[in-house]
């Protein structure tokens, strides 16, 4: 195990070096692409959402032809714009830099585990696909994986997703995420000569005041956040435009909907003569789960602690809400520990990596012994 986590670490240092913004990963599918089909991977192939693809044919070639596919996939997108600074710093027992967490380990995973699986001369009774992903992140709305579940569909083994951080979160439960970009429109004007009028500006903030004193609901836990806010011409012009985006998500589905509601029932409250709210959904992330006695979880569990990681059972919104939305079998798995994911102090530790290959490893044979 010891002698690929060079080789991995190498490869997800190349991989970070790739600017990766959330809808404009092409540079770095491409790269990957390359690198599957330098492996001899059979099938390899980018799909019109950007997703890469590439098949490790089971063995006997007839039996695995005829058994659901294993679909273990890792995004490629990161939240920095092209102009961050990619530098990587290397400590003794870690590994600093943008996006080397979130999810360059990821990625590199994928490689790992079809080199484990090589040494080992594992030979699965199904193809096993990985998948480099796009539109993960953001305002990507996890395009890029239902495009990977529209292709495969719910005949499948499961589908892993990996991220880089986590390493001993089992992620089972689906968080539901409502994402909106509220805006205000007035006349605008001059603002001593048309003091008086509605400013957009002025509108907005205290629509966003009412947002943020909605009443939720400890059980299931329930959040808003108002993550960006702009509009305005100058300092001295009323505003005729201002736009903010609201992210929403609960445990509970029934939660989630119900707190919309009240959302845009806010909007239509602050709709009046010359002041012009509109509402725009730029985000839907569906919730689901497996039950935590469902013999994946167990699998999963069984793998960390052989590893001497007690798992945590977690929810969360990551690439495998789309399956776990409609009642197939997919967990999130983490490669390895570490912090500061989302931000230019994101790092990695570098000793816990091989737990987590050897977890992920474990897991899958564990489907081919059960298939």
């Amino acid at each position: 195990m010891d002698t690929f986590i060079p080789q991995l670490l190498e490869l997800a240092t190349r991989i970070q070096q790739i600017p990766a913004p959330t809808f404009h990963e092409a540079q770095r599918a491409e790269f990957v692409h390359g690198m599957f089909a330098s492996e001899g991977l059979s099938q390899v192939a980018t799909d019109p959402a950007g997703n890469v693809f590439a098949c490790l044919p089971g063995s006997p070639a007839e039996t695995a032809r005829q058994a659901p596919p294993l679909v273990i996939s890792a995004h490629l997108d990161t939240v920095f714009p092209d102009s961050t600074d990619l530098a990587l710093r290397a400590e003794q027992d870690s590994l600093h830099g943008a996006g080397i967490g979130d999810n360059s380990v990821g990625v590199a995973g994928l490689f790992g585990l079809l080199w484990m699986l090589r040494r080992e001369a594992v030979c699965l009774p199904f193809d096993l696909w990985l998948v480099a992903n796009t539109a993960e992140e953001g305002l990507g709305d996890l395009r890029g994986m239902k495009a990977v579940v529209e292709r495969f569909g719910a005949n499948v083994q499961a589908y892993l997703v990996l991220e880089g951080i986590a390493l001993g979160q089992v992620f089972h439960r689906a968080l539901g995420v409502r994402r909106y970009r509220i805006s205000v429109k007035t006349g605008g004007g001059h603002s001593w000569i048309d003091h008086g009028r509605p400013s957009a500006v002025h509108e907005l903030t205290s629509l966003s005041t009412r947002i943020i004193r909605l009443d939720l609901p400890q059980a299931p836990r329930t959040t808003l956040n108002i993550g960006v806010i702009a509009g305005g011409t100058s300092v001295n012009t009323i505003a005729a435009q201002a736009n903010l985006e609201l992210d929403l998500r609960s445990e509970g589905t029934t939660a989630l909907e119900d707190l919309s509601q009240r959302v845009e029932q806010v909007c239509r409250q602050s709709e009046r003569e010359g002041v012009q709210v509109s509402v725009e959904v730029i985000g839907s992330r569906p919730a689901g789960e497996i039950p935590a006695s469902h013999p994946l979880v167990s699998l999963a569990g069984a793998c960390l602690r052989a590893e001497g990681i007690e798992p945590k059972l977690s929810i969360g919104s990551t690439d495998a809400n789309i399956p776990l939305s409609r009642g197939i079998p997919a967990l999130t798995l983490g490669l390895t520990t570490g912090g500061g994911a989302h931000t230019l102090r994101e790092h990695i530790r570098i000793e816990p990596l091989k737990k987590g290959m050897a977890a992920l490893l474990g897991v899958v044979q564990g489907l081919a012994r059960s298939s």
